[in-house]
């Protein structure tokens, strides 16, 4: 299959080396500012994914392939909207968002910000705990990839499956896009657990309840609620709040060292979409009046000067109430 990857960053690399792999003809576009003649030469990004090596059969240009019977859309969530408008996406081919962020001006999915900009277009989402940096050392992975469409998520399960990603196939796409993004504003708060060295017991109970709000807003938009019992709920949740790879767990734990925001986010080149994604979660969760307490106070360290040590101790002592319901 010819498959156009838009998005040169750790994923969008990750993704071509293993659709390459995995016989397909890989097209990378790749923004001016990654340096695509230095990329097309090395094969490799010291940036991104150092070390590793793209195949020869990923194709890296400054131009879309109007051939592509897919796109994998590999751009943080804030730029997809602008990306789809300077692109010509091929008209007919499967759309895959492997993007995990709300779009804050219109609290937007990125499926649906995609079918906004591209429509007529058949679109899946992937998701799951799955590290670019493992990913791309063919280390085991699981992901779930949704469609309305069915025909579409086996199109894509049958692209990206291999020996070392492993594939499942849903329909939840609401699901699979709340989770994929939410757990990103939990795992700063793990993070602050760690910077605070608040122990194995705090940081457990922040997953745990995390995944509470996650599905009740989830639900709330329309989601089922056992998709946050899978991958892209509570699979993605675990390891992107305990990984030493999460950029999400890191800017917490920054924040929790005393550090400000703009000195975190400055000192990496890579995005941490659980910062712009914490403020559409508390949109959201007012919008739909869902009571989501951890969300909030991430939020409220984030954007309004709270300490995370005072946050912490907020969440403690809030009224007693029972576990379930």
């Amino acid at each position: 299959m010819k498959i156009q990857v838009i998005g040169a960053g750790g994923w969008g690399l990750a993704l071509s080396r293993l659709l390459a792999i995995r016989g397909h003809a890989v097209h990378l576009w790749c923004r001016e500012e990654d340096d695509p003649d230095r990329l097309r030469e090395t094969r490799r990004s010291d940036v991104y994914l150092p070390g590793v090596v793209l195949p020869d059969a990923v194709a890296v240009a400054r131009e879309v392939d109007a051939t592509a019977a897919m796109v994998v859309l590999a751009v943080p969530s804030h730029a997809m909207r602008t990306v789809l408008r300077s692109l010509p996406i091929p008209q007919g081919a499967i759309l895959v968002s492997v993007a995990k962020g709300i779009e804050n001006d219109t609290l937007m999915r990125m499926s649906e910000v995609i079918a906004a900009c591209a429509p007529d277009r058949p679109i899946a989402v992937l998701s799951g705990p799955s590290h670019a940096e493992e990913v791309a050392r063919d280390l085991p992975a699981s992901v779930v990839v949704a469609s309305a469409n069915p025909a579409v998520s086996g199109s894509v399960q049958e692209a990206f499956f291999g020996p070392t990603f492993r594939v499942y196939t849903g329909d939840d796409v609401i699901g699979v896009e709340l989770g994929g993004a939410l757990k990103n504003v939990i795992a700063i708060a793990a993070g602050a657990c760690d910077g605070l060295g608040l122990g194995d017991n705090a940081k457990a109970a922040l997953i745990t309840r995390g995944l509470a709000e996650i599905a009740r807003l989830g639900v709330a938009c329309g989601a089922s609620p056992l998709t946050f019992a899978g991958l892209s709920g509570m699979g993605d949740l675990i390891v992107t709040c305990a990984s030493r790879l999460s950029r999400n767990r890191c800017v917490g734990e920054a924040l929790a060292r005393g550090e400000t925001l703009d000195a975190v986010l400055a000192a990496s080149p890579m995005v941490a979409e659980g910062v712009r994604t914490a403020r559409a979660a508390h949109a959201l969760a007012r919008r739909h009046n869902v009571d989501m307490p951890i969300i909030r106070a991430a939020y409220e360290v984030l954007y309004e000067g709270a300490s995370p040590r005072a946050a912490v101790a907020a969440l403690m002592q809030r009224d007693a109430r029972p576990e379930l319901g």
